[in-house]
């Protein structure tokens, strides 16, 4: 089996409530390219911790309503 990002995230939803933010809008205004910001929501990619406040923060809202962790079991 292959493993499985645990990671989910709620970018796209935010983005549409924030005023239908685009994506190069996000990656503008957290310091990053559009690129990331793409592979952050398809689950390609986990942000850093620092990137996943940033993205919360631009939202206004906890990290937890952006970004939620399930755990792999085996």
């Amino acid at each position: 089996m292959g493993k499985t990002n645990s990671i989910e995230n709620n970018i796209r939803r935010l983005r549409f409530d924030h005023n239908e933010m685009t994506q190069q809008q996000l990656a503008d205004a957290v310091g990053v390219t559009r690129q990331t910001i793409m592979a952050i929501e398809k689950s390609r990619y986990s942000p850093t911790l620092e990137l996943a406040f940033k993205i919360a923060h631009t939202f206004n809202v906890p990290l937890n309503e952006v970004f939620t962790y399930s755990p792999d079991i085996d």
